[in-house]
């Protein structure tokens, strides 16, 4: 098993839940997230004064899947996701030990 870690733009939440879905993916876990890279934020004005904003809004996207699927998942993720412009995001793969879902007792591959 895998867990797929993604950082992407917020606006395309929506083309890559649905680009996940197309693949059959179950479930995804979502949080949003502030963060920088390479584009080190921007200058704002506001009121007359300019200042730094450093953080900019990100969504963190895990998906825990099967070996089996990891190269579908990110191939869907990278295209359902890019822009083309700077701060798309980064795309992460992690080997996951086991899993068990609570509510049945199921373990790893059953479990997701």
């Amino acid at each position: 098993m895998k867990k797929v870690e993604a950082i992407i733009k917020p606006f395309k939440l929506d083309e890559v839940k649905e680009a996940l879905h197309e693949i059959g993916v179950s479930g995804i876990t979502v949080t949003e997230a502030k963060g920088f890279g390479r584009q080190k934020g921007h200058t704002e004005l506001y009121r007359g004064a300019e200042y730094v904003v450093d953080f900019l809004p990100k969504v963190k996207l895990e998906v825990v899947v099967t070996d089996a699927m990891v190269e579908s998942v990110v191939e869907a993720i990278a295209s359902a996701a890019q822009t083309g412009r700077i701060g798309d995001g980064k795309i992460f793969v992690f080997a996951v030990e086991s899993a068990l879902r609570i509510r049945t007792g199921e373990r790893d591959n059953d479990a997701i």
